[in-house]
């Protein structure tokens, strides 16, 4: 599996021209944790990346079929969809600013998302079996959308088991960041 790194070198700046009096507030320090964020486009173009790309997107579709639940079952679905959705966010946030990078934390990032998105795959494997289930023989007002939302839960469980699978892969082979 290919894992982008992304290097950081944290450095600070001084300006000859500074306000009357000689201090310059903003000149000094290390900057941060905010000087440390850098855009990660490229991870974008890896495998993972596009396999979170897709998992949005099909989230935002599933979301879109399923409301608004008009049965407990769509309920279960429209919460497993939801709590992916904002994780899924949060991790194309962490990514695209390399905040993983950014932070100097010992935690193992990899195992930490391969037990997440293990832990969101076995719920959309539950989620999208419950909901074709409830609305694959039924007719009448919201059946032919939720069985599409059922549909693209299918299609979403088997994104996030290859990325599952791939992030395995990087466990496997010692990767932490």
């Amino acid at each position: 599996m290919v894992e982008t790194v992304v290097n950081i070198e944290r450095t600070t700046t001084t300006t000859t021209n500074g306000p009357p009096g000689g201090a310059n507030p903003a000149v000094g320090g290390d900057g941060g944790f905010w000087s440390a964020i850098r855009l990660n486009i490229d991870y974008f173009r890896t495998i993972p990346g596009i396999i979170k790309i897709v998992e949005f997107v099909l989230g935002i579709i599933c979301m879109a079929l399923a409301a608004p639940p008009l049965a407990s079952a769509t309920s279960f679905f429209m919460f497993v969809i939801v709590i992916s959705f904002i994780i899924n966010i949060l991790l194309i946030a962490a990514y695209f600013l390399g905040i993983r990078e950014a932070l100097n934390v010992a935690v193992n990032w990899i195992f930490s998302e391969l037990i997440t998105t293990a832990v969101l795959t076995l719920l959309y494997f539950i989620g999208f079996i419950v909901q074709l289930a409830r609305w694959s023989d039924a007719t009448g007002m919201g059946s032919g959308s939720n069985t599409a939302a059922g549909v693209f839960g299918l299609f979403n469980f088997l994104a996030y088991a290859a990325g599952t699978y791939f992030l395995f892969l990087a466990h496997r082979s010692g990767a932490t960041h």
